[in-house]
């Protein structure tokens, strides 16, 4: 009945969705293939997430999915309290301001530090930091055990998961959709659906759709040895300018320039 092409996070949780609907009146989900083009389900973005929950990120737009997501996320035991320290230099101190005030309009809890404040939460700081907009409610992410919690779901719901199952066409008929697996394998369904993420539009392209200028990119990150070693108690770092982030993991930093490179 449904193709879900791509089990990741998108895929992944929309099958498990799909699976909860009541069957009553036809309502039901039906039957379910989800198609993963890797070894493994998972093995790009969500795989790699830097697996942090802050309701400012990735700026107004992005924020309402955001909270909204905030209930599920604790009450399912996925989200561990970290706290987000936004910094800003000399001269900056502008920018700071508004991005607090833009989010504090938005509902999202978020206070302004002092050299002081930001010092003494992130030890060894030099000196041209200035202030600092702290968000309290930022949480790490068990990404890992979100998507098996989807997977899971979407198991039970019958869904099957098939990979190594790269779609190479797939074409509409009377009724549906005739899919081609690079392998040669065959697929009718009733509904297909693009869960590709970044790849979405080389999906888009194979099912005769206009694409919609998703392109994939690298992002680095950098994990460092510290000493002393990296408190687990340290916030997670960004800056105004959005030049890096870091977070502590194990002792270590998980830093990242914020690239977006072409892959």
């Amino acid at each position: 009945d449904i193709v879900i092409v791509g089990a990741g996070m998108a895929g992944a949780s929309l099958a498990a969705a799909l699976g909860q609907m009541p069957a009553a009146a036809g309502s039901g989900a039906g039957r379910m293939l989800l198609l993963e083009a890797e070894d493994r389900p998972g093995y790009h973005a969500t795989g790699r997430s830097a697996a942090f929950w802050t309701e400012s990120y990735g700026g107004p737009g992005v924020q309402p999915l955001t909270t909204a997501s905030g209930a599920f996320l604790r009450d399912n035991g996925f989200l561990v309290p970290r706290g987000a320290l936004t910094l800003a230099r000399a001269g900056q101190e502008a920018e700071a301001e508004a991005f607090a005030a833009r989010f504090s309009a938005l509902g999202v809890r978020v206070g302004l530090l002092d050299r002081a404040g930001i010092a003494a939460r992130v030890p060894g700081l030099r000196p041209g930091w200035t202030i600092g907009a702290f968000e309290p409610d930022c949480c790490d992410i068990d990404v890992a055990a979100l998507h098996q919690h989807y997977l899971t779901a979407a198991h039970r719901a019958g869904a099957e998961l098939w990979c190594k199952a790269r779609l190479a066409a797939a074409v509409e008929e009377p009724g549906g959709w005739r899919i081609t697996l690079a392998d040669g394998r065959e697929v009718l369904a009733g509904v297909l659906v693009n869960a590709a993420g970044a790849w979405a539009d080389g999906v888009a392209e194979a099912a005769g759709v206009a694409p919609l200028l998703i392109a994939p990119f690298r992002r680095t990150v950098a994990q460092l040895r510290v000493a002393p070693a990296a408190s687990a108690t340290l916030p997670l770092v960004l800056d105004v300018a959005e030049s890096f982030y870091f977070k502590p993991e194990s002792g270590r930093l998980w830093l990242s320039p914020h690239d977006e490179t072409p892959s």
